[in-house]
């Protein structure tokens, strides 16, 4: 029986996820799902383990010596730790956005190009199209349309990061993961990224870590507060903010600590 759109399914799922730098534990046996097509705020103080979840969802922790893990994440019910599986691949179906934004000092086209070329897409008009999409896509095609050419570093910050978010959606992925994307930036700007979050998700399963609660309330679905290295308490935003189940979350809900 097909999936109704009335029931999301669960787009990546960790299970029992334990996660070490060394003998030092990250997170701790951690079981929480990433729902097609919403998006999930992982909400928690600094340290707490919530990036490292990210990253681990796209397997970006392989990159750091003496991370190893335990447990299971799936994606679309796959091991993403098969060993059958490209990572590469995994990276462009899994993209992310990192807290700062990093243009390439090239081009506006040629940052938003460069995952394109790098897949083997070499048809000059198709690759027009797709930097073009993934722009509009980004809410930022109208301010730089007429500056393809122009160095991606004389952009804004704020219009770097919705860069570096169309720089992500060039290849097409499923989900977009998010570390703090609005962090550096200003009210007007986050602003612009918030609501850009909301349009994603009609077409990208989104998780996004951020240490703005307000923030968390506005642009998610689900909220996961995370605290020591564990998942607390996991739920619809409106139910973790207003009627969280578990002391901690509500005190840190609450600015009690954090």
């Amino acid at each position: 029986m097909p999936l109704s759109s009335a029931t999301p399914h669960n787009k990546m799922e960790a299970r029992e996820l334990t996660l070490r730098y060394g003998s030092k534990v990250a997170i701790k046996q951690v079981s929480l799902a990433i729902l097609e097509h919403k998006v999930t705020a992982l909400i928690g103080p600094s340290g707490c383990g919530k990036s490292t979840f990210l990253r681990s969802l796209n397997r970006m922790n392989d990159l750091i010596p003496g991370a190893n893990h335990d447990g299971s994440v799936f994606l679309d019910g796959r091991s993403i730790h098969d060993r059958s599986l490209d990572v590469v691949d995994l990276r462009r179906r899994v993209g992310m956005v990192f807290q700062k934004s990093n243009p390439f000092p090239k081009s506006i086209f040629e940052n938003v190009a460069y995952g394109l070329r790098v897949g083997g897409l070499k048809d000059k008009a198709k690759l027009a199209a797709r930097v073009e999409k993934s722009l509009r896509g980004a809410a930022l095609w109208d301010e730089v349309k007429d500056r393809m050419e122009e160095s991606a570093l004389g952009l804004s910050g704020g219009q770097q990061q919705r860069l570096c978010i169309a720089r992500a959606l060039a290849v097409e992925p499923e989900v977009l993961l998010m570390d703090e994307p609005a962090s550096a930036l200003d009210p007007i700007a986050t602003a612009k990224i918030e609501e850009l979050i909301h349009e994603l998700k009609a077409t990208y399963t989104i998780a996004i870590v951020t240490h703005n609660m307000q923030q968390a309330a506005r642009v998610s679905d689900r909220t996961a507060f995370f605290y020591m290295g564990e998942l607390v308490e996991c739920g619809p935003t409106e139910q973790i903010f207003t009627n969280p189940h578990e002391k901690r979350t509500e005190d840190y809900v609450t600015g009690k600590f954090g």
